[in-house]
């Protein structure tokens, strides 16, 4: 099997396009800027959507689903959210096409089927879900409204990246609608929790909980919390964002409530989500050059199992196979058996590699004589013969080992690269020749923010909710500061 990626340290950006390729995640579609995710990288965002969902519903939430389009009155409504996204909007004119009466087999828009109002293809459903939210919110016994949604939505990027920036993603959105600014605000701080929970004991990722700046922050939100996580190329990733959007989008569409004192007021909201780009920070916070490491709690397959066929009767040997899958699944350990006999063992062996399965176990007749297995570690690269009897349990202690440990390789790794600067040159350095999170002070005014933006493709990724005061000055201005904020260079 041909696998040779290019090198990380070489060509990180080469590295990432041809992993997503050649590890059957996905590829680039018909239309520009969209992707076609393959059966083996939905495989893992399912895993990823079962798991958040049922996060989502432990903390009482309850799926819907609501339209693609927006009208564009509505979408206009919430003036900060409109400009914000503008830019990025797909618009619906027309409703029907016709044939091309001067060429056979094309087709044109038909102008009697212009639409009385157009349509905005959802870049996010604020507008459409609070203008349903109006119908549904009288009292205060209809609250609190704790809805999510499965959906897709297009952002019209110019520049794209499969699963990190792409026209369409598919993601979920969060929506809620609270009878108090403190109980919109815990609803914020909780679900920002919950993605960093998802972060770090599913994807194995750490992150820094934080809270964005005001030029950062999404728009039509009085606050934006977030999760940065760290890729391997020193770069970050915003991997969740949770919004505090008070009463901006309640007075927007006129969604108010009669509380129990009687009196009607404004409802407060919420929205929050992840989407297919968690994809690329798996991708890129833990894979090599061999190919993809996963996680085994998200792995499509955990283990896979491959018999080293010699001679004509494998009988014995097949049947076995299959007993320990049948064994290991019994035991809650998915498992894929490959007794293909179109491929040799050893392109099975680089298959599974690049695809990152935790755990490859290899078994000849030689080795079923001897009741031993050939036990290979996706995470480690590192083999050994092991007895069959007793696999289930050491594979199943294996799996929260390997787990545990691309968490703790990922850590390290953001520790490691996770500096304090105080003055701007070395700033400016530090982001050129060892990048990663710099922890610097800022003076807290969107100006000298917009400068360094500009003079370096650094932003503030987030001012860290756990960040202890500690009294500076900011490195720009000179001016003063009571915390240190998080900047790095980011996707």
């Amino acid at each position: 099997m041909s696998k040779a990626l290019p090198k990380r340290s070489e060509d990180y950006s080469g590295w990432y396009n041809e992993l997503v390729k050649k590890a059957d995640l996905a590829e680039n579609s018909a239309v520009r800027g969209c992707m076609v995710i393959k059966p083996y990288g939905y495989a893992i965002w399912e895993k990823m959507q079962q798991t958040l969902d049922k996060m989502f519903k432990e903390t009482g939430h309850v799926n819907a689903y609501f339209p693609l389009f927006v009208p564009k009155s509505l979408f206009e409504a919430e003036e900060q959210n409109a400009e914000g996204f503008a830019k990025e909007c797909a618009l619906v004119t027309h409703y029907r096409l016709k044939a091309d009466p001067d060429r056979k087999g094309k087709l044109i828009v038909d102008p009697d089927a212009k639409l009385e109002e157009e349509l905005v293809v959802r870049p996010t459903s604020e507008a459409i879900i609070w203008s349903t939210y109006k119908n549904w919110i009288q009292s205060y016994r209809d609250l609190p409204l704790l809805i999510n949604q499965w959906a897709n939505v297009v952002r019209w990027e110019m520049r794209t990246r499969l699963f990190l920036r792409t026209a369409e993603f598919l993601w979920q959105e969060g929506h809620t609608a609270h009878s108090t600014a403190q109980e919109a605000i815990q609803e914020t701080e909780k679900m920002l929790g919950v993605y960093a929970e998802f972060a770090e004991n599913f994807l194995a990722l750490p992150v820094i909980k934080g809270i964005k700046t005001a030029n950062e922050r999404f728009a039509g939100a009085l606050d934006t919390y977030c999760i940065e996580a760290l890729m391997q190329d020193g770069k970050a990733l915003q991997a969740g964002t949770s919004h505090f959007l008070g009463q901006n989008f309640a007075k927007a569409f006129d969604v108010k409530f009669t509380n129990k004192e009687g009196a009607l007021d404004y409802v407060w909201g919420t929205s929050w989500g992840v989407s297919t780009r968690l994809m690329g920070a798996l991708i890129m916070a833990h894979s090599d050059d061999n190919g993809l490491v996963l996680p085994p709690k998200l792995a499509p397959h955990q283990v896979v199992i491959i018999p080293i066929v010699f001679g004509d009767d494998n009988s014995a040997l097949f049947e076995k196979c299959d007993e320990i899958k049948k064994t290991l699944e019994k035991a809650g350990i998915s498992v894929k058996l490959d007794a293909r006999d179109t491929h040799k063992p050893g392109w099975k062996f680089a298959e599974y590699e690049l695809k990152g399965v935790p755990v490859r176990l290899a078994l000849g007749n030689r080795d079923l004589a001897s009741n031993q297995i050939e036990l290979a570690r996706r995470d480690t690269l590192t083999k050994e013969m092991v007895p069959l009897e007793g696999l289930a349990e050491r594979l199943l202690a294996l799996m929260d080992e390997i787990q545990t440990n691309i968490y703790k390789k990922a850590d390290d790794f953001k520790t490691k690269q996770t500096l304090k600067v105080d003055d701007y040159e070395t700033f400016k350095k530090t982001l050129d020749e060892n990048p990663g999170f710099i922890l610097a002070h800022w003076d807290g005014t969107p100006e000298t923010e917009e400068k360094i933006k500009n003079e370096t493709k650094a932003t503030i990724r987030c001012i860290p909710l756990d960040a202890p005061e500690e009294n500076g000055f900011c490195m720009v201005t000179g001016k003063p500061s009571n915390k240190r904020v998080v900047f790095a260079r980011a996707y």
